[in-house]
């Protein structure tokens, strides 16, 4: 598989990953993304998130809580490493969020990155971090 290829096989990848919690408030099918030693950095909690399981548990915890309107990846940026058996994949994000049940429609833009590795012919994700954009209250 050529370079371009495969970073649109990573992409849809990630996309697909996305569409899993944001669309469906149980995120069903989000384990099959997730490496088991995941470590994540979010800006809902203070420690890390230290294992593909309290992943999960965080990811399906916002899925339940908030209803995504709106959803959206702009200007991804895929680079590989360890002789293409890791990828760094960087994005930029647009979302409406409410908490189910009504209240308000809050706009979150955001970035995100992304470590994925290539295991069994699988890409999982390994790492994550995520924020909103500085200075955005």
């Amino acid at each position: 598989m050529d370079n371009s290829a495969l970073k649109a096989l990573i992409w849809r990848t990630v996309q697909a990953l996305n569409r899993t919690w944001t669309r469906d408030p149980e995120a069903r099918g989000l384990e099959q993304y997730f490496h088991p030693g995941m470590v994540a950095i979010t800006p809902a909690d203070r420690l890390r998130l230290e294992s593909g399981e309290a992943c999960l548990a965080g990811w399906r915890k916002f899925a339940r809580e908030f209803e995504v309107l709106r959803w959206e990846e702009k200007d991804p940026d895929v680079r590989f490493h360890c002789e293409g058996r890791c990828a760094v994949v960087t994005y930029y994000y647009g979302c409406e969020i409410r908490l189910r049940g009504g209240g308000p429609t809050l706009e979150v833009p955001g970035r995100d990155m992304l470590v994925l590795v290539l295991e069994q012919d699988r890409w999982l994700v390994v790492a994550d971090q995520f924020s909103g954009f500085p200075g955005q209250g």
